[in-house]
């Protein structure tokens, strides 16, 4: 049985200070390396759990780090992290993710993608739809959307910006 990394969670910080967590840092881009912590997103921690690389220890309120697996920002960055994409928050952006090439590292290199989720059941305004894609645009990258169907099958559009003057 492998050593699996123990993740914590204390206030709105899910992190590990442990030395294999580091590792996997640099190596796998899980996470972000500030002050000795590994900082995770949640969709990382519980990725990490998911595949068996780390246990999420409980809060100190002894309430466990949870979150649905099913969430539909969770189907997508488990769908992306395990075609070897690296998802970081999107937030700054004002996207669901950005998505780094398989071969780039987050704070080294650009994300590649501005991501955005649709379920398919709801539409997306075309103002909605231009913004994003102007945003993608103006920090150049490509906007990718992930469009999610009732069955949670994931179908993603790369839209493209063209000059045609």
């Amino acid at each position: 049985m492998s050593e699996k990394i123990t993740i914590y969670q204390l206030g709105n910080s899910i992190f590990s200070n442990q030395e294999l967590a580091i590792a996997l840092s640099n190596t796998s881009c899980f996470g972000e390396l500030k002050n000795g912590k590994v900082i995770y997103s949640i969709y990382e921690a519980i990725y990490l759990a998911e595949k068996g690389k780390a246990r999420l220890a409980g809060r100190k309120d002894n309430k466990k780090i949870t979150k649905t697996k099913h969430t539909k920002e969770y189907l997508v960055f488990k769908d992306l992290r395990d075609k070897g994409f690296i998802l970081k928050e999107g937030l700054k952006f004002g996207s669901d993710f950005r998505v780094y090439d398989k071969s780039k590292k987050p704070g080294k290199d650009h994300a590649k993608y501005l991501l955005y989720i649709v379920e398919s059941k709801k539409k997306l305004s075309l103002s909605d739809f231009s913004a994003k894609a102007r945003i993608a645009h103006t920090t150049n990258k490509s906007l990718l959307l992930a469009l999610i169907d009732s069955e949670e099958d994931i179908n993603y559009y790369e839209v493209g910006w063209k000059n045609i003057l």
